[in-house]
């Protein structure tokens, strides 16, 4: 099973962007969305589970991003708005063949990842 990303790019400040990851092969039970930035830590952004009633967003990034899914084409999609120079990062998809419950935020969990996309804000 792969994982297609795609929607990163440049955008200014204040801008918005909204990535897309659709699996290839058999459905998950739960996808995510991580992003590493520079010299940083790869990071929980936001989750959601298959049949898209459960959702968590990373407490900082609340307000800004949302996740959601088509279950129709069984595609993810993380919608960033308000976009600022720190969210610049390689954004990943993620997703677990497992039911992940409270471990939603822990990428050790997930089985399976995308190649990642850029996401540059600046001006």
């Amino acid at each position: 099973a792969q994982l297609i990303e795609s929607g990163g790019g440049l955008v200014q400040p204040g801008g918005s962007l909204r990535l897309s990851c659709a699996p290839s092969g058999p459905r998950f039970e739960h996808y995510a969305w991580f992003r590493q930035g520079p010299q940083s830590e790869r990071e929980f952004v936001a989750a959601i589970d298959r049949s898209a009633v459960t959702r968590y967003v990373a407490h900082s990034l609340e307000g800004r991003f949302a996740i959601s899914r088509d279950i129709a084409n069984n595609t993810a999609y993380l919608q960033m708005n308000n976009l600022k120079p720190e969210d610049t990062a390689v954004y990943y998809c993620a997703a677990s063949k497992y039911f992940l419950g409270s471990y939603y935020s822990d990428r050790g969990k997930y089985t399976t990842w995308g190649q990642g996309t850029q996401v540059t804000v600046s001006s």
